[in-house]
């Protein structure tokens, strides 16, 4: 269930946008103390935006499934753990926007992390609990556990660094592979970018000036590392209706930039540019595969 994080952010700046045309920086800028009317919109806009989601894939999605007793699966080996990724991008993506709208808010740091790091924590623990009522899948405690991941790999930076050091980044690359399966791995760019496991990337981008405190190195450069995989049809290895699957897991060396980190003025900017931080900026790659292969690529996206 990946899309309800981006759904999540592409709302949040839709919202800026449009209310930013008269005195946006003004608005978009962080309050200096605890503003309540602004925290009260921010958690009634919260609330209501993760409590109607929530009923629309009740309604809309396991609809179509089959219901059935609670029950937990053991989903560790499927996708080569692309989806795991997945689980922890999007609860640290969705921990990222909690937190940076009670900042803006005026909320004290500590409440921050508190009340709104572990917003998608609880909004993907919902989830689960609806897959667990589900046939087709169920409440699975690997996935759990990669949504703790994403967490904490927020709230372990502001605690140690006070600031994000390590960013979780995506991107994505349109495949072969979902022209042969359009009913799972999706049918056209829009659900290809949310099924196809084989297209995507999850990366770490590290700030090397963070972390080696030189002033010879840009503020904004990254170094990042990616994971993917490729010659997936199916979740499982040895599913007996494709059994010549070439599934080979991919680790990527690039650069990267923090589009937080560049200098503006701009509050509008800044709002645009931490939106778009969550897309790895493409750069010449790296790419070393299961099978030991090397591969350059000249520019990767």
């Amino acid at each position: 269930m990946r899309w309800t994080c981006g759904h999540i952010v592409l709302c949040l700046f839709i919202s800026g946008v449009l209310f930013s045309q008269s005195n946006r920086n003004h608005f978009l800028k962080p309050s200096d103390s605890l503003n309540k009317s602004r925290r009260n919109a921010v958690v009634i806009a919260e609330a209501s935006l993760a409590t109607m989601t929530v009923i629309g894939l009740d309604q809309l999605w396991y609809a179509d499934y089959p219901r059935s007793k609670f029950k937990t699966i053991d989903d560790g080996g499927e996708w080569l753990q692309m989806d795991k990724f997945g689980h922890v991008f999007s609860s640290y993506q969705l921990g990222r926007v909690g937190a940076n709208v009670l900042n803006w808010s005026g909320v004290s740091k500590k409440d921050q992390l508190i009340y709104g790091s572990t917003l998608g924590l609880g909004f993907l623990t919902a989830v689960e609990v609806l897959d667990g009522f589900s046939q087709e899948w169920g409440f699975s405690w690997i996935d759990m556990a990669a949504n703790t991941a994403g967490t904490s790999l927020y709230v372990g930076q502001e605690l140690l660094w006070q600031e994000q050091r390590i960013l979780l980044k995506y991107s994505f690359s349109r495949t072969r592979f979902a022209k042969q399966r359009p009913d799972k791995l999706g049918d056209g760019l829009s659900e290809e970018f949310l099924k196809d496991y084989n297209g995507q990337t999850y990366w770490l981008s590290a700030n090397l000036k963070s972390f080696l405190k030189t002033d010879a190195i840009p503020n904004w450069l990254n170094l990042a590392f990616g994971y993917g995989a490729d010659g997936m049809l199916t979740g499982e290895t040895n599913d007996p209706l494709f059994l010549n699957q070439n599934r080979t897991r991919q680790y990527y060396l690039s650069l990267d930039i923090d589009l937080s980190r560049i200098q503006t003025n701009s509050r509008f900017l800044k709002t645009i540019f931490d939106v778009f931080n969550v897309i790895k900026v493409p750069f010449p790659a790296l790419e070393l595969n299961s099978n030991g292969r090397l591969k350059w690529h000249s520019i990767y996206f």
